[in-house]
């Protein structure tokens, strides 16, 4: 007979799970907020934390706790939304877990279970933050960072970090490719497959980084074309959206969401970092690059589209935005869902149209204040001349 406590905590997560999600009063005209976070720690399943035999667990206590839910990979297949997770572990291993919901705002309920891939990778400790490409090839790639132990140096703290990847056409069976091999940059990390062939090659969007933390030579990011999937190795990285001093990008920046195609060019929702006196702040932005050279930028607006707000700032790593997914539906809505403070899952919802509008009509940044007080002044007087005239 299964413990008392389990009904009392099934109750609580089956309320949690069929809640319904309701935008916020937040408003920017770009993208709509929604007031609860569409995963958490609290949306994993009571299977896969308790052991719910009474006679082995006579407590029942957790055994394999869950400490967050974040930076998700986002798809659509059949109608229905789905989210590849990455789930961290109190023991703080991350894995992927696939949650679907049939309105991409809320109902996400986690498949029975967690994603097991092939142990490839001996000296592979952690895996996290999954990008799904469905590719004109007829697959869907997961590109994600695979972290393993520096070993060359004796700090405990020391990792390496590849671009891991696997492919799917279900979401539950997945073949291990090899790691990506960039020529010229020793750690990569926030890689994302392009959806469609360049030149008859699989292009991607990749962060060149001297080292685990800091991109060093790395100028932003980059894009660079490959042969063979199966064995994919990069020659030449060029950089597209690059860092800037005294941006949103100072520190580092990444690709964040597979490009979305339209009319005028691949729309890219990106992440990008700064130092602050509390630490590093990340920011998610978006640009736009060509579609007959998708390396190269076409429209940067000025700043962020998305900053952590109230609750979002806190959590395991505090003052934190950041996205791996978006998904764009065939009515030309767009859910971009997005992790707050390594916590938890959000999403914010806009459309195709709107997203061309605020890309390609948002003034860039002049990058110095005396120009970008001259760009404002001329916003009001634009303004204060419409009104006078009505």
């Amino acid at each position: 007979m299964l413990n008392k406590k389990f009904y009392v905590e099934n109750e609580k997560y089956e309320k949690l799970i069929t809640k319904k999600n309701v935008k916020s009063d937040f408003y920017n005209g770009i993208f709509d907020r929604w007031e609860n976070p569409v995963l958490t720690a609290e949306h994993i399943p009571l299977t896969w934390k308790y052991d719910l035999n009474p006679e082995t667990n006579p407590y029942f206590m957790e055994r394999l706790g869950v400490n967050a839910v974040f930076n998700a990979g986002a798809i659509m297949l059949n109608g229905k939304y789905y989210l590849v997770a990455r789930i961290e572990g109190n023991d703080r291993k991350s894995f992927f877990g696939v949650a679907e919901s049939d309105n991409g705002v809320d109902g996400f309920r986690f498949w029975d279970y967690p994603i097991l891939l092939e142990d490839t990778c001996p000296e592979e400790t952690n895996v996290y933050d999954m990008r799904l490409t469905k590719h004109e090839d007829g697959y869907i790639y997961g590109v994600f960072c695979s972290e393993s132990k520096d070993t060359s140096v004796n700090d405990l703290s020391a990792a390496v970090a590849a671009a891991g990847i696997v492919r799917t056409k279900d979401l539950k069976t997945w073949e291990r490719l090899d790691n990506l091999t960039t020529l010229r940059s020793p750690q990569q990390r926030n890689v994302v497959l392009h959806p469609e062939f360049i030149n008859g090659k699989y292009a991607f969007y990749t962060r060149p980084m001297d080292d685990f933390i800091d991109t060093g030579s790395g100028g932003g990011v980059g894009f660079g074309l490959c042969d063979d999937i199966t064995h994919a190795v990069i020659d030449e990285e060029i950089i597209t959206s690059k860092r800037k001093y005294h941006t949103i990008t100072e520190a580092k920046n990444g690709a964040g969401a597979v490009p979305i195609k339209t009319d005028k060019g691949y729309i890219h929702i990106a992440h990008g970092v700064r130092n602050t006196a509390a630490g590093l702040r990340y920011v998610i932005y978006a640009f736009a690059t060509s579609l007959e050279k998708p390396w190269e930028v076409i429209a940067e607006p000025s700043g962020y589209l998305i900053a952590p707000q109230g609750i979002e700032r806190i959590g395991d790593v505090s003052n934190v935005v950041f996205t791996n997914g978006a998904i764009c539906n065939d009515d030309g809505e767009v859910f971009i869902y997005y992790a707050s403070s390594d916590t938890r899952l959000h999403v914010a919802t806009t459309t195709v149209e709107k997203l061309k509008d605020y890309v390609f009509n948002t003034p860039e940044d002049p990058l110095r204040s005396v120009k970008c007080v001259e760009q404002r002044c001329d916003l009001i007087k634009k303004n204060l001349e419409y009104l006078g005239g009505k």
